[in-house]
């Protein structure tokens, strides 16, 4: 009996530790885990170890402790299961219905943006970005909002390990101007995509938010620009964030 509260104790433990860390705004040290959590940091020190060999968690460059692509993999199967998937799918083909134009949700992975959701118009000319497809940051309008959203030491660091490149005519890839455009973003939480990724493509995402008002994806519209200008395409940012805000309490529920 004692050998199975033992064990117990030290799942739910761990499951705590997952928990936190993956809550946590920033990587997080033994001794932080120990204090915020109330265990004792020899214990914290063994369950990490465990953790990390099983690949749930991940040691950052700075030593410090932080999701690890096992656990970012169970979150994708949760994002994916029906509970979820079937309420995202009903709010984005409202959007769509309303917009008359193709809108899905991005999610930040890794140094691009992933499509993770897509509802498409009944258009005979569109755009070709199935769900799946991984974009750039720096010149989506999805992969702007994030970084826009970022700490700025961390937004700083990730512009710096970014290829920024020429990807049309309108990329922007000077560092000042594109951490100006940011800057805006941050202010409007509203980003743009004015044929910077895509010749012809203009497109325009808001951000959805968790409980703690960081950014978990993002909702977006895009379009030939042969067939409606950034500026009408703008036009919907009200529906577009009340799906965003009806997919934040989506995940919230």
């Amino acid at each position: 009996m004692s050998n199975h509260r033992d064990k117990s104790s030290a799942a739910t433990r761990m499951l705590t530790i997952i928990e936190h860390i993956s809550q946590s705004d920033a990587p997080l040290s033994p001794s932080d885990i120990a204090r915020d959590l109330a265990i004792p940091q020899p214990t914290v020190h063994r369950l990490l170890a465990q953790l990390k060999q099983d690949g749930y968690l991940q040691m950052s460059l700075g030593g410090l402790w932080e999701p690890g692509n096992r656990l970012f993999r169970i979150s994708q199967g949760v994002w994916n299961s029906p509970r979820f998937k079937s309420g995202r799918k009903m709010i984005l083909k409202t959007l769509a219905n309303e917009v008359n134009e193709t809108c899905g949700i991005s999610v930040p992975n890794g140094l691009e943006m992933l499509y993770y959701e897509r509802v498409q118009a009944n258009w005979p000319l569109q755009i070709n970005l199935p769900e799946g497809s991984q974009t750039p940051l720096w010149c989506t309008a999805s992969g702007k909002l994030y970084l826009a959203n970022l700490p700025m030491a961390k937004r700083e660091n990730l512009l710096q390990t970014l290829p920024i490149h020429k990807m049309t005519r309108n990329t922007i890839t000077d560092l000042f101007d594109l951490n100006y455009e940011l800057n805006k973003i941050a202010q409007t939480q509203l980003s743009t995509d004015n044929e910077e990724f895509i010749d012809g493509m203009v497109a325009c995402s808001v951000p959805v938010k968790d409980q703690k008002n960081r950014l978990i994806a993002c909702v977006y519209v895009h379009a030939p620009s042969i067939r409606i200008s950034l500026e009408s395409l703008l036009q919907f940012a009200t529906p577009m964030r009340q799906a965003a805000q009806a997919l934040s309490k989506l995940e919230h529920c």
